[in-house]
């Protein structure tokens, strides 16, 4: 049996080791096991935030090839729409942990390096789209010669 996109597995298997690593940062986070170096670097938490939702929702789409769904007639990306919303709710269950904050700057830097890393995504999937059509014209414009 054939794969159906055997060239996304280097993006399944990226996005598979970030989220281990996404999982470990926020497991060190609550229990407040942090390396004590990260307070040394002027704006860590939100710089980490937007960053590090970035790259997981860049991958997180890659993934999923820019798949959307419908929703009253505007299609919405799935990835950066279930990702913010479990973005929105941890940020909110910081709020209950004796080692964590709620903070709308972390939040709001969340959401942002999540728009960001979606908006890579899409130019990156467009751009291989363009491409392989581009290659599948110059084919078939060869074979018709």
């Amino acid at each position: 049996m054939k794969a159906r996109h055997p060239g996304n597995f280097p993006w399944i298997l990226a996005a598979c080791f970030y989220g281990a690593l996404l999982f470990t940062i926020g497991f060190l986070a609550y229990t407040g096991n942090l390396p004590a170096f990260l307070h040394y670097i002027p704006y860590h938490d939100t710089l980490g935030h937007f960053i590090l939702y970035g790259i997981a929702s860049y991958l997180g789409d890659r993934v999923l090839r820019g798949r959307k769904f419908p929703v009253m007639g505007y299609r919405i990306p799935l990835f950066a729409f279930v990702f913010g919303v479990i973005t929105i709710v941890e940020e909110y269950i910081q709020s209950f942990s004796p080692h964590r904050t709620f903070s709308w700057v972390d939040m709001i830097a969340s959401l942002l390096g999540l728009l960001v890393g979606y908006w890579l995504a899409q130019r990156e999937l467009k751009t291989g789209k363009m491409r392989d059509k581009a290659i599948k014209n110059g084919q078939d414009a060869r074979q018709s010669h």
